[in-house]
């Protein structure tokens, strides 16, 4: 246990001093303000660019804002983030493999097994940090401009879409040892959430898929139910623990 806090600890100094955990805070920052921000400028967007759409044969009546149309804003944003995080992170093996640097430390006597975890807990626990510090932004703008209330299901929403990120950084951590490059993470991480997303358009599959997920925001303006979600998040962390086993069991034969 030891080794694994210690090489926790050597994780989380590197991603401070290569600059990407401040990198990261100040994206999902701009994100959680912009939310609000967009929404509460839409009706002075509008107001001044209504004279060139009139002439266009456009009309523009009155534009209405509110909380909704902030945690609509947010929905749109976040699949954005999600992919700047995997972009930032998808080397977190690949750079090992390159350096040779966990040779030596395996040489060491510290098991592969915890490598695969302690990359998979930092990797958590900035996603955790980042997106829920976005959530409460957006969340705390809107209950100052608006009120919240007017949305259903704040938290399931914000949280179906939580879990659909840790989803995908334990794919990313598992094609993290089936690639040697950081493009065919990326690729491969992309490609699976593909076949997904191409999945769910088949009525019957869709509530077995985690791309079901993404769905969620629906339920803030009360389309569908909680309860239509459940399938899809139970398969989803049946998913992470077998993507998070089959890395270490792979990465436990993996040549270095």
């Amino acid at each position: 246990m030891r080794q694994l806090v210690a090489f926790v600890k050597k994780e989380w100094m590197e991603v401070i001093r290569n600059g990407k955990f401040t990198i990261l805070i100040i994206v999902f920052i701009l994100f959680g303000v912009m939310n609000p921000a967009i929404a509460k400028l839409t009706p002075w967007l509008m107001e001044n660019f209504s004279e060139s759409l009139e002439e266009s044969g456009i009309i523009i009546g009155e534009v209405t804002v509110d909380a909704m149309t902030s945690w609509t804003q947010y929905y749109k944003n976040v699949p954005m983030a999600m992919i700047v995080f995997l972009l930032m992170f998808s080397g977190i093996l690949v750079v090992e493999y390159q350096r040779g640097t966990l040779i030596n430390v395996i040489t060491k006597g510290m098991a592969r097994w915890k490598i695969i975890v302690g990359k998979s807990f930092i990797l958590t626990l900035l996603w955790s940090v980042n997106y829920w510090m976005c959530y409460g932004i957006t969340y705390a703008y809107n209950a100052y401009f608006w009120d919240n209330s007017i949305a259903e299901h704040v938290a399931v929403s914000a949280f179906c879409v939580y879990l659909l990120g840790i989803w995908l950084l334990s794919l990313m951590m598992l094609m993290s040892v089936l690639f040697d490059s950081a493009a065919g993470v990326t690729v491969g991480t992309g490609a699976v959430f593909f076949v997904s997303y191409m999945l769910s358009m088949v009525p019957d599959l869709q509530k077995y898929l985690p791309t079901k997920l993404m769905e969620s925001s629906g339920l803030l303006s009360r389309v569908g139910e909680v309860e239509d979600f459940y399938w899809a998040l139970g398969i989803v962390v049946v998913l992470i623990v077998i993507q998070l086993v089959g890395a270490i069991l792979l990465f436990n034969r993996k040549r270095l």
